[in-house]
C-alpha cells in the first residue's frame, strides 16, 4: 500500500483522477478508448502485462482527422498516466483548429508541450512514452513518431511501412549511411532494440517526421501501432488480415486476436488504430 501512496503523491493529482475516471468509463474491463470518428477502428490488449499503458485517442473535427497513440513507459500506473498526457496535449491543442497549415510545425510544438507535461507531472519519478500522431486532411498524411510506434499504410493489396521509431537500431543504421560508424558495429547494434529518446526524458530530442506529405489515394487503410502488435505478427500477417473488407473496428479486433494468440509470456500492451484514407 505504501507504493501505491507513493506514486500518488508523486503524479499531478488532476491527471491521477483523469485517468482513472476513464479507466472507469472502460465497458466489459476494457481499456478505455476514444473515438469521435465511425470511420476508425480501436483494439487493444494487456499482453502479459498487469496494467494497459497504451492510450488510443482519434478525433476528427473541420481540419481533418488526428490519430495518437502513447505507449506509457514506467512503473505501476505512472507509464499510464504519462500516455494519457500525451494523447491529451496532442488532441486538446488540435481541437480547436478549423484549418491546420503546418502539421509538421504543430506535431514539434505538440510533442515538445507533451513532454513538459510530462516531466512537471512525474517529477523524479521516472517515467514517460513512446507516441505516434497522424493528422489526416481532404487529400494527404502527415504523422510524427518519438521512440517506438508503428505507422503504416494498406494500398491495395500491399502493406507500406512509414515510420522508422526512434530505436538504438535505427539510430544505427542511420549513422552508418551517414558514415559515422562502420559495418561492424553496425550489425553489432542492429539486435538492440531500446528507445533512444520518448516523451518525458531528460534530453528530449528531435522527433521523427514525415519528410513530405503522403498523397493520399482511395481505399487507404491508416495504421498506428504500439510494440504488443508489431512485436508479436509479421508484416506478412497483418497485411493478410488488413486486406478483407471487413470494418475496420473488425479488423483492427482481428489484429489483437493475432498478437494474442501467439501467447509470448513477455507480450507487451498492445494498441491498433485504424482509418479510412479516402473512402473507396
Amino acid at each position: 500500500m505504501t507504493g501505491g501512496v507513493a506514486i500518488l503523491s508523486g503524479l499531478s493529482i488532476a491527471y491521477v483522477i483523469l485517468f482513472f475516471c476513464r479507466c472507469l468509463l472502460g465497458w466489459n474491463g476494457k481499456p478505455y478508448c476514444k473515438t469521435v470518428d465511425s470511420g476508425a477502428g480501436i483494439a487493444q490488449t494487456t499482453g502479459s502485462q498487469q496494467v494497459q499503458a497504451d492510450v488510443a485517442q482519434v478525433w476528427t473535427n473541420r481540419a481533418g482527422t488526428m490519430a495518437v497513440l502513447a505507449d506509457g513507459i514506467g512503473s505501476a500506473n505512472t507509464g499510464a498516466v504519462c500516455a494519457q498526457i500525451t494523447a491529451d496535449t496532442i488532441l486538446d491543442r488540435f481541437e480547436p483548429y478549423h484549418e491546420l497549415n503546418d502539421p509538421v510545425y504543430f506535431f514539434r510544438s505538440a510533442f515538445w508541450e507533451a513532454n513538459r507535461r510530462i516531466q512537471k507531472t512525474t517529477g523524479e519519478r521516472r517515467g514517460g512514452a513512446s507516441a505516434g500522431a497522424v493528422f489526416l486532411n481532404r487529400s494527404h498524411l502527415y504523422y510524427a513518431v518519438a521512440g517506438d510506434v508503428r505507422i503504416a499504410i494498406l494500398r491495395g493489396d500491399e502493406i507500406i511501412p512509414l515510420s522508422k521509431g526512434q530505436t538504438i537500431d535505427v539510430l544505427a543504421a542511420q549513422a552508418y549511411e551517414d558514415g559515422k560508424i562502420s559495418r561492424q558495429d553496425t550489425l553489432w547494434s542492429m539486435e538492440e532494440k531500446r528507445v533512444w529518446n520518448y516523451l518525458g526524458q531528460d534530453g528530449f530530442r528531435e522527433i521523427e517526421v514525415c519528410d513530405q506529405p503522403i498523397l493520399l489515394r482511395q481505399g487507404d487503410k491508416v495504421l498506428l501501432m504500439s510494440k504488443g502488435i508489431f512485436e508479436e505478427i509479421s508484416w506478412s500477417e497483418i497485411e493478410d488480415i488488413l486486406v478483407d473488407s471487413a470494418s475496420l473496428q473488425e479488423l483492427a479486433e482481428r489484429m489483437v486476436d493475432a498478437a494474442e494468440q501467439k501467447k509470448n509470456l513477455q507480450a507487451d500492451n498492445g494498441s491498433v488504430i485504424l482509418i479510412q484514407g479516402l473512402e473507396a
